[in-house]
């Protein structure tokens, strides 16, 4: 049996770790905050007191944190990083959402140290994660993409190699330019049918069934309607993959307006501390300044 460690147990890391123990996996688990893990070992996990031995007890580690610099501490730290506890012929699979020339460098780290490394960047939200069906965008040799794939087959249903490492990353960038759009279109649509006169919920059916039709229309508009924010992606978390997606963009020379117009949107959202919301409350800046109250839209 394949012993799999896992770090970072937010709201993607804990239900892959609970997806793996239902699978049978021999799991470690380790997070920041220590009583995270608690619920895993119920499950029966082992805690691990840091990266470094969570590793040491795992042939892959699964990581999922939430920007660069958290993965390059976890991964590579000097004394307790993942790098210091994982025995050559391990595989580290990294399913953040980070930088795609910081992806190349850390791999290159583990490379050096004869341990496999696959970046694997997840679509799918909260309910994606839990039921099992994330989309995983990979980037590594195809040697390392095939010894990933007993774990990425129990945390994902569609699960597509792009290309060598880095190039998961690269996926991810332009999966969040494109929802950015669909988001922020979304918002504007249901915004602008009920302040015309339409009842929004019977415009989401209607356009459902059409071209408009997406996974965000079914599994977000709700929340649109609503006002109601909950997991979901955080908004914060989006607007930090909207500046790996505009610097990308900058030093290949390709214009992104929508994601550059709903970044500058997201930072005042943020500002206004609707931060850890689900970012489809992209409609609060919509419904404001259409003058229309807090609160559910009604016919």
């Amino acid at each position: 049996m394949i012993k799999v460690a896992v770090v970072g147990l937010g709201t993607m890391g804990a239900p892959m770790a609970d997806n793996l123990l239902k699978a049978g996996f021999e799991v470690t688990v380790h997070n920041r905050t220590r009583s995270r893990e608690e619920p895993l070992e119920k499950l029966g996990a082992v805690r691990a007191a840091s990266p470094a031995a969570a590793a040491a007890e795992a042939t892959i580690v699964l990581t999922c944190v939430s920007d660069t610099p958290d993965v390059e501490s976890v991964l590579l730290d000097a004394e307790q990083g993942v790098i210091n506890g994982l025995q050559p012929g391990g595989l580290v699979i990294d399913c953040s959402s980070i930088e795609p020339e910081a992806t190349r460098r850390i791999a290159s780290a583990f490379r050096a140290r004869d341990v496999g490394y696959v970046d694997a960047p997840v679509s799918g939200g909260s309910e994606g994660a839990i039921k099992g069906t994330l989309t995983i965008m990979c980037g590594g040799s195809e040697e390392d993409f095939e010894r990933a794939q007993p774990v990425l087959q129990v945390i994902g249903s569609r699960i597509t190699r792009i290309g060598p490492v880095g190039c998961g990353q690269i996926a991810k960038v332009a999966n969040q330019v494109a929802i950015t759009g669909t988001f922020f279109g979304l918002a504007e649509a249901l915004t602008l049918a009920y302040r015309a006169g339409a009842d929004p919920e019977r415009v989401v059916e209607a356009i459902g069934g059409g071209v408009a039709g997406s996974w965000i229309l079914n599994n977000r508009s709700q929340k649109m309607l609503q006002d109601d924010y909950p997991l979901g992606f955080r908004l914060r978390l989006h607007r930090k993959d909207l500046g790996i997606a505009l610097a990308t963009a900058r030093e290949n020379k390709v214009p992104v307006p929508v994601a550059s117009l709903v970044a500058t949107i997201e930072d005042a959202l943020i500002a206004q501390g609707y931060g850890d919301e689900d970012m489809s409350n992209l409609a609060r800046f919509i419904r404001r300044g259409a003058g229309i109250p807090d609160g559910p839209l009604k016919a």
